[in-house]
């Protein structure tokens, strides 16, 4: 095989033998005959055939990286200190009971009865409370978290583990590898010195037994003293405090909760099983008693692709499946999979509410414009939608009839539903659908509907652009 005239020395470095490329074929056809045995759908398996295909080698090494994770990961029940409980009633009567049934199949989590449940809407008031929180803490906190920054609300969050492991408290900081990747080294080396515990939640390590690039942590939660939890979708990170809000630079609108009672055990629960993967560490978890001011019956609905059927996926399915009155979804990365996408237009069409509420202006553009490429076919069956202005809306909530809720850190779409370890709570109480309700009617008031005529103002070039990005969406 003689190089092109004139292409010289270094062209001829470039050529393969034949027996090269007959080895390169037979990687590509192994890397296509698994990408077929791998369940995540049509649409992506052949995203991930016409890549490997047109770029030989680098397409096959890059679906083995991202495309073909495997997690194989047998949950380690954490060790519970139970004490007596008193009886518990049967949770109030709503429309929750089927994603109830659902969650607690797929998780092994029972719902609880006898919680509390504080939604933190405003970015500061929310790390105000759980920055005063932990200085409050006296026996233990338990920290998981995606993305803790390298700016001064991440500092600050780590300088108060450090304080509170200094004073005898017990820190567990468990963070994603590669969302908190760049955190301060220095200040991380202090923590372990003041004798709190760390772990990086699946470092991307080739010679690691268990590792992927692309299975990440994206779970939020703390639980302090055993006794309160926080979890939903907020990162510890400037833009999530309100201190780039101050600034003037990017912020977001965020959603989080904190709980008491017994289901804070289960957020505990989730982070020892976790700790337990990442360190083969056993953590004992101490069962909360439900409260007497409880009305809230929640279930933690921990989800991950080490599960067959995703928690996460199917507690969005069941609940906008279910609902008899409305359901009104908030959203940042919307980029609904078949059977999500199923679901809304078959409750926009048997006469529901359904709102979706998304960014005007995402932070990742090319899934803001994957989630336009779906506005067509749902306005079409009555769905409507909203584009919120002021800053990034990061909250992903959903709350129907207005009997029940689910808030936490999964969003609709495939990294969500196939790729990520999330977790989030269902509420059903409506007294708390009542405030996630009202809360959404204050951001509709500072968003732009996007109706048929709107959308159909986009113009052809812009539609097309939505489709193009709609493409990669199997590959994100």
């Amino acid at each position: 095989m003689a190089p092109p005239t004139g292409m010289g020395h270094h062209a001829a470095v470039l050529e393969l033998s034949p027996t090269w490329w007959y080895a390169i074929a037979a990687v590509d056809v192994l890397v296509i005959g698994r990408a077929l045995l791998r369940r995540h759908g049509a649409q992506g398996t052949l995203a991930w055939i016409l890549a490997i295909i047109a770029f030989p080698i680098v397409g096959a090494v890059a679906f083995l990286m991202l495309g073909a994770p495997v997690m194989r990961r047998r949950p380690k029940r954490a060790r519970r200190a139970r004490a007596p409980l008193p009886p518990q009633v049967d949770p109030q009567p709503t429309s929750a009971g089927p994603v109830l049934a659902v969650a607690e199949r797929l998780t092994r989590l029972p719902p609880s009865v006898g919680n509390t449940v504080t939604l933190l809407t405003r970015s500061v008031d929310a790390f105000t409370q759980i920055e005063r929180r932990l200085e409050q803490a006296t026996t233990s906190i338990w920290a998981e978290y995606y993305i803790i920054r390298n700016d001064e609300t991440g500092r600050r969050f780590v300088d108060l583990l450090t304080e509170r492991a200094r004073a005898g408290v017990e820190v567990c900081l468990l963070y994603d590898a590669v969302g908190s990747w760049l955190l301060d080294n220095r200040r991380l080396a202090a923590l372990r010195d003041a004798g709190a515990r760390l772990a990086a939640f699946l470092p991307v390590n080739p010679l690691r037994r268990n590792w992927s690039a692309n299975l990440r942590n994206h779970r939020k939660l703390i639980v302090v003293d055993g006794e309160v939890g926080y979890t939903g979708g907020m990162n510890v990170g400037d833009e999530y405090s309100g201190r780039a809000l101050r600034r003037g630079g990017v912020h977001f609108r965020d959603s989080h909760l904190e709980l008491r009672g017994p289901a804070v055990s289960d957020l505990a629960a989730t982070f020892a099983e976790d700790w337990a993967f990442a360190t083969q560490e056993t953590l004992t978890v101490r069962e909360v008693a439900p409260l007497e001011d409880g009305t809230c019956t929640v279930a933690i609905v921990p989800s991950g692709p080490h599960q067959t059927t995703n928690a996460s996926a199917m507690a969005y399915f069941t609940g906008i499946a279910t609902a008899r009155h409305r359901v009104w979804l908030s959203c940042p990365y919307f980029v609904p999979d078949g059977a999500t996408l199923r679901a809304l237009s078959s409750a926009a069409i048997r006469g529901c509410d359904v709102r979706v509420l998304v960014p005007r202006d995402n932070d990742i553009r090319v899934v803001g414009a994957a989630g336009r490429s779906y506005y067509g076919e749902l306005l079409r069956v009555g769905v409507r939608i909203f584009e919120y202005r002021p800053s990034m809306l990061h909250a992903k909530s959903m709350v129907v009839d207005g009997s029940w809720s689910f808030v936490g850190s999964a969003n609709i779409d495939i990294r969500s539903f196939q790729l990520n370890f999330e977790l989030g709570a269902l509420v059903a109480d409506r007294a708390f659908a009542d405030i996630l309700e009202h809360r959404f009617e204050e951001e509709l008031a500072d968003s732009d509907e996007i109706d048929l005529e709107t959308w159909s103002s986009y113009g052809i070039a812009r539609r097309l652009a939505h489709g193009v990005a709609r493409l990669f969406t199997p590959m994100m």
